[in-house]
Order: C-alpha cells, then sequence, then structure tokens
C-alpha cells in the first residue's frame, strides 16, 4: 500500500513530519510502514529516531504503530497486510471475517502474497503464484481478497458446513456472485477445496434440465429403491395441484426449481397454498434438485416425516 501524502520539503520541521506521519496512521488504523515513511521523505535515521522514544512502536520489520500500542482487530490486519510487502491481501478466514461472512478469524492473521515472501511471526502467509487484478478488493480501508476469491480460499482451510454458512451469510449481505466465484476457482485450478465448493454452490446453481418431469422420474426411483411407497403423482387437492402424494400419511410433494418460480407472485402463491393445504391437516415437503442428488439422505428424512403422520 502506497503512501498518501506527497513528500514533504526539506526545510519542513519535525512538528511537520509527526503531523504528515499522523494523518497516514489516521487512514492507516494507528499503522504505517518504513516504506511509506520514507516515501513521504523521512531518512533512515529520522525514521529510528522517532522509533526510540516510542512514537513509532515496532510490530513487525518495518511496520509500526503510531503513539500507542493499543490495537484494534483492523490494526493488527492493516500491519499483517503492510508487513507483507506490496500487493499482500488480506485473505482466508481473517478475510472471511473482514467481510463478515464468518463470526470469528483465525488465531493466527493470514494473508496472500506473492511467492518468495519470507515467513512472518504471528501472520500465515499463503503464497500465490496468481493474484488476479479482480482478487482485490478493499475492506475498511484494508487491501483484502475479494469475496469471490475469499470463498475460493476458505474452501481450503475450513470445513464443508462452515464453507456453507460463510457463501450463505454473503447471500445474505447481497455480497455473492455465483458466476464471479466459478470464474475465479476456473482461474485456480488444483485447488485443495475445489470438491467441496463445488458441492456447496451446487445449491446455488440452476440445473436447466430439473423439469417437472425429471423431478418426477427421479422421486419416484428414490421411492422404489429405498423401500418408500409410490405415491400418486399430479392429483388435485381442495383445489390445488400438487406434484406426489402419499394419502395416507396426508403428506403431499413438492417439486422446487427456479424454473418452476421464476416470478415474486409465483413463489408467494405457492406459500398460500401450503397454508390451505395445511389448514386441511396436509403437509407440504418441498424437494429440491441437491435434495434429488443426495436420494438415501432425502429418503431417509421423508420417510421420518411419514412415520410421524402415520
Amino acid at each position: 500500500m502506497g503512501p498518501a501524502f506527497d513528500s514533504l520539503g526539506a526545510n519542513e520541521g519535525p512538528q511537520s513530519w509527526d503531523e504528515a506521519i499522523g494523518a497516514l496512521a489516521e487512514r492507516q488504523h494507528g499503522i504505517v510502514s518504513l516504506a511509506q515513511l520514507l516515501a513521504l521523505g523521512l531518512t533512515r535515521r529520522a525514521v529510528a529516531t522517532r522509533s526510540r522514544p516510542g512514537r513509532l512502536i515496532p510490530l513487525h520489520g518495518g511496520v509500526y504503530a503510531v503513539g500507542h500500542t493499543a490495537l484494534t482487530t483492523r490494526s493488527r490486519d492493516m500491519a499483517a497486510v503492510l508487513a507483507c510487502g506490496p500487493g499482500a491481501l488480506l485473505s482466508h478466514r481473517s478475510a472471511a471475517h473482514s467481510w463478515q461472512l464468518l463470526p470469528s478469524a483465525s488465531a493466527r492473521i493470514e494473508v496472500t502474497a506473492g511467492r518468495g515472501r519470507k515467513p512472518k511471526p504471528g501472520i500465515t502467509i499463503h503464497r500465490s503464484r496468481l493474484i488476479h487484478p479482480d482478487d482485490n478488493a478493499t475492506v475498511g480501508g484494508i487491501p483484502t481478497t475479494g469475496v469471490a476469491r475469499t470463498l475460493v480460499d476458505l474452501a481450503d482451510v475450513v470445513s464443508e458446513r462452515r464453507l456453507g454458512d460463510a457463501v450463505n451469510e454473503a447471500e445474505v449481505r447481497r455480497l455473492f456472485d455465483l458466476a464471479s466465484v466459478e470464474t475465479t476457482l476456473a482461474r485456480l485450478p488444483g485447488r485443495r477445496g475445489r470438491h467441496r465448493l463445488r458441492r456447496v454452490l451446487a445449491a446455488y446453481r440452476p440445473d436447466p434440465s430439473f423439469t417437472r418431469s425429471r423431478a418426477e422420474r427421479l422421486f419416484l426411483r428414490l421411492c422404489a429403491d429405498h423401500a418408500l411407497p409410490r405415491p400418486s403423482t399430479c392429483l388435485s387437492l381442495a383445489g390445488h395441484e400438487v406434484d406426489a402424494y402419499w394419502s395416507d400419511a396426508r403428506l403431499a410433494i413438492e417439486f422446487d426449481g427456479e424454473s418452476f418460480h421464476r416470478t415474486t407472485q409465483a413463489f408467494h402463491e405457492d406459500r398460500r397454498r401450503d397454508r390451505r393445504l395445511a389448514a386441511r391437516g396436509i403437509q407440504v415437503s418441498r424437494v429440491t434438485w441437491p435434495d434429488l442428488q443426495e436420494p438415501a439422505r432425502l429418503a431417509a428424512e421423508l420417510r421420518a416425516i411419514r412415520s410421524k403422520r402415520l
């Protein structure tokens, strides 16, 4: 991260230097780097002079807190990024926490930097051959991986469940872009977490072939393979058409796909229909495309629902 100010003239006094340093630190959560101070016009000797009385407090090699050590999370993150040199980005769990996709960060700050960066105490450095311009973002003034790159990186270091929580939170916060995540993943082949991430993304990826007729065929096959009674299909109940129905359990099955519910009106009408059926003692369970990809799990869940209604 470069300097925020032009260098000062040689006739400027110590007070002017301190004001410039203070203004820079204010923009960076109380943190400055040696490279930035030199770019402002200070000499290495001037920097050393200020570090002795505690005005510049060393945190990492060439990175200083200005005036105090009451550091915030943002201060520590900024210090770690500056310590890893130009082009470094807060990443992985630290970036996910900064984007508010995870409730907590890892104990060690995680930074992605170019290959050749040396280890730093208290910092986990992920060396990357490729940091694409689209991977760069800024959160709270700190260089950070964008949401798509953060999710791709996160898939390497957290469980599938925690990754799913992060993707869900990104969607809730309107930060999730499926196409951008898939493009980023394609740009980084061979990542350890790629299969984990693809499984999570399956729930967000519409399948154009998921028609009602195909869903019905898969569902009937599931029932036959897992010893569930064959339901009636495409029948009318209380004036409403349902996709499948077990009359003995008064349990209706509806296939939910993006192509079935393209409009807001259709979405709300489905919910009103579910309530009308519930008022007549008919429970509706909705089945999605990802559900049908896990037939054993879905069959076990439906068997448990049926048993409670018989």
